[in-house]
């Protein structure tokens, strides 16, 4: 992040929600990334971005700490930090380091196209993400984008069958979620809730999801048809709630708010 007052706002707001800041980098000589967010008349956003460059951009390899990533039980990337050099180098390394100490990998190329400054570069580079994960989450949008195949089926199945990707989910608004485990899957139907804000549901989902692996001990391998449809109801659930409030980490529901949904909100089954 850049050493401004964004950063340091970032920094803030990041330590008031508990998380750990150790990890933080600062730049003396770039500024801080600003992404705007649009919403339409339906709550469904849209981005554009102040970044050339943008503090993000600039993380080096040298600069990572290899040390949080050996005592972490998940180590979870995207695509945003490999739309340019050299954080694409340093994104790649972590992953990479990740992945060969055994931890569970966790991947959202979350495709921002203003990011990119070519398209087949973006695919190429999003492409190059799914040779680390152990567990995946796209849209419905990106999975056109990255297999050219809207049938959920055929398309989480060519992922699978080419990256061996353990389980692989896909958000798709209010039709639910969609699942592969292995061979299996299956669709989730998600909660009949009023949205005003899109903004950080698919982060919310995934969050949920990894903080069921969590309470498992990241053990995908163990996990069975049953448990992922558990785990979809309590994602589904933690993406609904969230776009109930504008914004995206002010927004983020509780664990009393998520499992006060999921028992007493009905789904939206064909609607």
């Amino acid at each position: 992040m850049g050493n401004d007052r964004f950063g340091a706002f970032l920094k803030e707001t990041m330590a008031s929600n508990n998380i750990d800041t150790s990890g933080l980098v600062f730049s003396k000589s770039v500024n801080t990334t600003l992404a705007f967010v649009h919403l339409d008349a339906n709550g469904d956003r849209s981005f554009s971005f102040y970044r050339k460059p943008g503090a993000d951009m600039t993380l080096t390899s040298k600069e990572l700490d290899l040390d949080l990533i050996d005592n972490a039980k998940i180590f979870h990337f995207g695509s945003v930090s490999m739309s340019d050099e050299p954080s694409r180098s340093a994104t790649i390394k972590a992953a990479s380091h990740a992945k060969g100490k055994g931890i569970t990998v966790s991947y959202d190329p979350n495709l921002r196209i203003p990011l990119w400054d070519d398209l087949d570069e973006a695919h190429k580079f999003i492409l190059k993400g799914m040779e680390y994960a152990t567990l995946l989450k796209i849209s419905e949008e990106e999975l056109v984008f990255i297999t050219g195949e809207s049938n959920l089926e055929k398309g989480s199945l060519m992922l699978y069958e080419k990256y061996g990707i353990s389980l692989i989910l896909i958000t798709l608004g209010r039709k639910g979620s969609f699942c592969r485990l292995g061979k299996h899957s299956q669709h989730s139907y998600t909660y009949d809730i009023n949205a005003i804000d899109t903004t950080g549901a698919g982060d919310a989902f995934l969050g949920g999801i990894l903080y069921k692996l969590l309470e498992r001990n990241c053990k995908i391998s163990e996990l069975t048809p049953e448990d992922t449809t558990s785990f979809m109801d309590f994602a589904n659930a933690s993406g609904s709630l969230t776009t109930l409030k504008k914004g995206a980490i002010p927004a983020l529901p509780n664990l009393d708010e998520i499992k006060r949904c999921i028992n007493s909100v009905p789904k939206l089954i064909n609607k």
